[in-house]
């Protein structure tokens, strides 16, 4: 009868420990760059971070110095007529990001000449991927907008001014040529989704053509990957009979 309480014991600190694990464990927001910029890796002649507002005087990227993975990236920015920018996620090479990354897009699309290209070139858009569901919720140039970037793996999802306008499951896109819904994927960008790293840097474009950028309130909040941890104990208590019975015994006296 001992023995059976004690294992009963064991297997509720055991299904406790799963239970606290399979929560969503976070951190808490952080700027995701210092203002310094000493933690980014940027051209100081094109980049500059005044009055807590960043902007760029060229088409040329700033990027976070480390790669990061499960994480919420919430950021306000402010357009210019015919502003062409975006937020680019899942970098895996700075030198050729346009191939090797994810970007969100950022555009005046109340211009006429967004008007008229694909709705997956328009603002809150994965870039040639996926068109939000609605369009127009950008605001007109000289106003600041929110986006919300939420990354867990292959599953992005992106919030425009309080609108969850994009969510998409990477693994949908198995083609390099054509989307999931069937529009074409531009040529420019060959590598299927599905076959991409869900690491990689963060980086912010800079100004693309004659239209400014400004972005301000750039914060990162990690999420942990509380799948690894429940894989790790799974294994550990169920595979590793030696530390199973270590931990029995150390039960056996904390509860006796």
């Amino acid at each position: 009868m001992k023995q059976f309480i004690n294992v009963k014991r064991v297997f509720t600190v055991l299904i406790i420990l799963l239970l606290l694990i399979s929560c969503r464990v976070e951190t808490d927001y952080r700027p995701l760059f210092d203002k310094d910029l000493s933690n980014a890796d940027y051209d100081s002649s094109v980049w500059t971070f005044k009055n807590g507002i960043l902007t760029a005087t060229a088409d040329q990227s700033i990027w976070t110095k480390v790669q990061y993975e499960n994480f919420i990236l919430d950021l306000e920015f402010k357009t210019d007529v015919n502003t062409n920018s975006g937020v680019v996620i899942y970098c895996t090479d700075k030198g050729n990001w346009i191939p090797s990354s994810i970007e969100i897009q950022i555009a005046d699309d109340h211009h006429p000449e967004w008007q008229s290209y694909p709705e997956y070139w328009r603002c809150g858009s994965i870039y040639g991927h996926k068109g939000a569901n609605e369009q127009l919720v950008v605001k007109k140039p000289g106003e600041w907008n929110r986006m919300i970037v939420t990354a867990k793996g292959q599953q992005i999802d992106i919030e425009l001014n309080g609108k969850h306008i994009v969510s998409a499951n990477l693994a949908d896109w198995t083609s390099g040529t054509t989307n999931p819904d069937g529009t074409e994927i531009p040529e420019w960008l060959p590598i299927p989704y599905a076959n991409m790293p869900t690491k990689g840097y963060i980086g912010l474009q800079g100004k693309h053509g004659e239209s400014n950028i400004w972005f301000r309130n750039i914060q990162l909040k990690q999420l942990l990957n509380h799948h690894y941890y429940e894989t790790y104990i799974k294994k550990r208590f169920f595979e590793d009979r030696s530390f199973s019975s270590r931990f029995n015994d150390r039960t056996k006296f904390c509860f006796r």
